[in-house]
């Protein structure tokens, strides 16, 4: 397979972590970098520290995608659709495959079906595909839980548990999750969507019911809860004292013939001493499977962006999932 020209959109600290990844990968080249704040003018391959590569980080990615003509651009810039819509479109306008970490893009049919029609389309139209993807959604609470369904004659309902320290996290995952707030001021931004909490459990419960074959009549969403710390515990960006906002949980359920099948709980927090991820499928035969510690995200996020590439060119045309790419699975 040829090499593919690369561009890079959105370097924080995820981007930044895919673009070294990268740098690393045969048959992938950076030709372009674009943000629209941080180091614009100086050298990507300086920014990352494998030396001058000419690449120029810009702040304009339209002129970027004019200029070089990607083959694949990485795109790492919000959590929600509306948001990139525009920058996915004009990417496959310009002919450019797109895989984006958008949480919401990850299963778009359910939210926003009327986008997500608009983009199969174009991506059909000019021969490239799209896919959001990362650890969650894209991988621990959907894809992984897919391919565990492939040993089971039957399966009945599905629990996924993912519980982590996000002492480990970047800066901004910890401020997402109201970490050193007080309980008031949490609830305060939540109801004002100053911080979001996690992005994603709708959507991968659409993706699971959709590969499995179910159809999800609804999705409740609880609203994040914080998780109140208990003893002062401390990040490399916060100290935390008991009584304050550690982090949050979260659960979602989808229900199929009336009956919740899938449930999802996400915890998020500083000072987790018990991380791991645990998937439960209950069904013939029966599936416990426990990953301990936690996956660290902001690297495995990076690495299911990278190694899905060639996966995704292998698909045809059009608005991808991971389903998509997914080899097995009970259905």
């Amino acid at each position: 397979m040829k090499e593919l020209r690369v561009l890079h959109i959105g370097l924080g600290a995820i981007g930044l972590e895919v673009a070294k990844l990268v740098s690393k990968k045969s048959g992938l080249r950076t030709v372009g970098a674009s943000d629209l704040v941080k180091y614009v003018g100086e050298d990507f391959g300086e920014v990352l520290g494998v030396g001058k590569t000419g690449v120029k980080v810009s702040s304009d990615y339209r002129r970027v995608l004019k200029e070089v003509k990607p083959d694949l651009v990485l795109h790492a810039t919000s959590s929600y659709l509306q948001d990139v819509y525009e920058q996915i479109v004009d990417c496959v306008k310009a002919g450019a495959n797109v895989i984006s970490t958008c949480e919401e893009l990850s299963y778009p049919y359910r939210k926003h079906p009327s986008l997500a029609k608009n983009l199969d389309h174009l991506a059909k139209e000019y021969r490239v595909r799209v896919l959001g993807t990362g650890v969650n959604p894209g991988f621990l609470m959907d894809t992984l839980v897919l391919l565990l369904t492939a040993v089971c004659q039957e399966v009945y309902s599905i629990v996924v548990e993912r519980v982590i320290d996000a002492s480990h996290r970047r800066e901004a995952f910890q401020r997402k999750i109201g970490a050193a707030l007080t309980e008031a001021e949490f609830k305060g931004k939540m109801a004002a969507k100053e911080i979001s909490g996690h992005v994603g459990l709708e959507e991968s419960i659409a993706l699971i019911g959709d590969a499995m074959g179910w159809v999800v009549e609804r999705i409740e969403a609880e609203q994040p809860e914080p998780i109140i710390a208990s003893k002062e515990v401390s990040s490399p960006y916060y100290t935390i004292s008991a009584g304050r906002v550690a982090g949050l949980q979260q659960t979602a359920r989808g229900f199929v013939d009336g009956k919740e099948r899938i449930t999802l709980v996400f915890k998020a927090y500083v000072g987790a001493e018990d991380e791991y991820d645990r998937i439960h499928i209950l069904g013939n035969p029966e599936v416990h499977q426990t990953i301990k510690p936690a996956i660290q995200g902001d690297r495995a996020t990076a690495a299911v962006v990278v190694n899905s590439i060639w996966p995704l060119m292998k698909c045809r045309p059009g608005l991808r999932t991971m389903k998509d790419l997914q080899t097995l699975s009970f259905r």
